[in-house]
């Protein structure tokens, strides 16, 4: 850990032989590696649920709490010395129709709210959008997902891949329609509709070996000077920690890690002494 992101290689991160020559990633075989979380995030909203009704909670936490820019974190991801993902500013969100009327077929999509983890999707036209919910990849209506949450068009997020055209893009989303269970190649929304727009195996569940070395960084950034950085074996893990700090808040991953800084100091001096 530290402050500074080592700058291990000169390796670049599209050299990296994680996808097909085409882009398209089949399913082809057995997925080496590991499942190991480091948060909760198996992304409540779409996998944890059985699939009963939506309960009342959400429509009343959308109202009594609505989305607080302020509160939500700003991270960058990076792939040794590459930033592959960069949140800085806190973009401005939309309502849902607003957004419908922006959207454009192959975008990705992101609906917030304060206390709950982001949900993603695929715009793939006619006003609707394709997204993994509840252990099943499903077609439905963007008003209908949305629940209320504000959103915003989050294709720029993750800077370094390279878009697949549009096109393919809702056909990759359209093609798993259905996919449920034990079918299902991703822990969560934002895993599998990135994967859909950039067609990166490291996306999906194991979709990188796991050999000890930790080749990604997650830096969270709290202001100008103070900053902190987390290593990570595959983006899989950096995704599912990131998403949990969305869940959570800025103000409580602060908490957490001055209280961790704290508990760490303590031990150190019991363990040594003044």
């Amino acid at each position: 850990m530290g402050n500074q992101v080592d700058k291990l290689t000169r390796l670049s991160y599209a050299e990296v032989p994680t996808s097909e020559p085409n882009c398209l990633d089949p399913d082809d075989g057995a997925r080496i590696g590991v499942s190991y979380i480091f948060s909760a995030d198996d992304d409540q909203d779409d996998r944890d649920e059985p699939d009963l009704p939506a309960p009342d909670r959400s429509a009343v936490d959308h109202e009594e709490k609505p989305f607080d820019p302020q509160d939500e974190p700003e991270c960058v991801i990076y792939y040794r010395d590459e930033c592959v993902y960069e949140r800085r500013a806190r973009a401005a969100t939309l309502s849902p129709e607003s957004l419908l009327a922006k959207s454009r077929p192959g975008d990705l999509l992101e609906f917030v709210a304060t206390g709950q983890y982001p949900h993603w999707a695929v715009y793939v036209g006619d006003f609707q959008v394709v997204h993994l919910h509840r252990a099943e990849v499903r077609n439905n209506f963007l008003t209908d997902v949305s629940q209320g949450r504000r959103g915003r068009i989050v294709n720029d997020l993750y800077r370094y891949h390279r878009a697949l055209p549009p096109e393919v893009v809702v056909r990759n989303a359209l093609d798993q329609v259905g996919s449920a269970d034990r079918d299902l190649l991703w822990r969560n929304s934002e895993c599998f509709a990135a994967w859909c727009r950039f067609g990166r195996r490291e996306f999906k569940i194991g979709g990188e070996i796991r050999i000890g070395k930790q080749p990604y960084k997650l830096k969270l950034v709290f202001s100008e000077k103070k900053s902190h950085v987390l290593e990570f074996q595959c983006l899989e893990d950096v995704v599912l920690e990131k998403r949990r700090n969305d869940q959570i808040g800025r103000r409580a991953v602060m908490q957490e890690l001055d209280n961790h800084l704290s508990s760490t100091q303590e031990i150190q001096e019991a363990r040594f002494g003044n």
